[in-house]
């Protein structure tokens, strides 16, 4: 038997179990790709990451990133939750407030931030995304599969950023969060465009474009509903800029996602010309060895 180091870690919170988890395998060089996925299965979370040496000399460490029902070129949440854990057990030290992590979807950079009161925030800069209209029947079909109106005006866009997230805005922040998907039928309609899932955003009314609520939707990976989901959010955020819709002046939304599963997801979205950041706090909720 074997014991490799493991932490469990919530991520877009500074709260215990008030985030979304994600299991951290601190180093997998013992560990083979089938082995991988049945500890990822085994944890149940959404995703479960493994921290590998870098192979690329502009890297500071490689991860391989895996849900219950197979391995993903990138997300968000992992990222930023791994990131965290590898920072905090002194395995790897931000450069110049940076980090660069190995992927399948190549080279992420990750900004490192502390505040007054010494938390550690995170954000990662989104891999340049790839877009494809949904034509009016497909968005009709989705009407209907996700029980809610799509807003006028605002087609949804299959987004690409290593995760593929079908995006579409609602009227408002209300409509997503009474939105009740069924999920046997999105998973088909999902496998068809090849998606990781469906993520739904809408602004509150109040906020003047600057506060958005999102739910993000990924049966086709056995999780019927993300709780917080960096990727998607990102890929909002390119929905975002790619339909040329209102920003702030600083480029800066406040998302909130994972009140339907009693979370309080906390995520800085932040939007230029030539970049989007996806940003949070963390906080490590389990340490310890896996025997394998």
């Amino acid at each position: 038997m074997s014991q490799v180091e493991f932490r469990q870690v919530d991520v877009f919170t500074s709260e215990p179990f008030k985030g979304n988890p994600v299991a951290v395998v601190m180093d997998a060089r013992e560990l083979n790709s089938r082995q991988m996925q049945v500890i990822a299965r085994w944890t149940n979370l959404s995703e479960t990451t493994f921290v590998l040496p870098a192979t690329d000399p502009n890297a500071d460490y490689q991860l391989r990133i895996f849900t219950p029902g197979g391995e993903l070129p990138f997300a968000g949440h992992p990222t930023i939750g791994s990131a965290y854990a590898l920072i905090e057990a002194g395995i790897v030290q931000a450069k110049n407030g940076t980090l660069v992590q190995q992927c399948k979807a190549g080279l992420i950079s990750l900004a490192v931030s502390e505040n007054e009161q010494g938390q550690i925030a995170i954000a990662f800069e989104l891999p340049e995304p790839n877009f494809t209209l949904l034509t009016s029947e497909q968005t009709e079909s989705l009407e209907t599969i996700l029980g809610c109106q799509i807003s006028c005006g605002f087609t949804p866009y299959l987004v690409d950023v290593g995760a593929r997230w079908i995006v579409a805005q609602t009227d408002d922040a209300e409509q997503v969060l009474n939105t009740t998907p069924d999920y046997a039928a999105l998973k088909q309609h999902d496998l068809s465009f090849n998606a990781t899932g469906v993520c739904l955003y809408g602004y509150y009314p109040e906020s003047e474009f600057t506060r958005i609520e999102v739910r993000s939707f990924a049966p086709t990976c056995d999780v019927n509903e993300d709780p917080v989901c960096g990727s998607g959010n990102g890929a909002v955020a390119a929905f975002i800029r790619r339909h040329n819709l209102s920003l702030p002046i600083d480029g800066k939304i406040q998302s909130t996602q994972g009140q339907k599963l009693h979370r309080d997801g906390q995520l800085q979205l932040t939007i230029t010309s030539d970049a989007i950041w996806v940003g949070g706090q963390a906080v490590t909720c389990v340490s310890g060895y896996l025997t394998y």
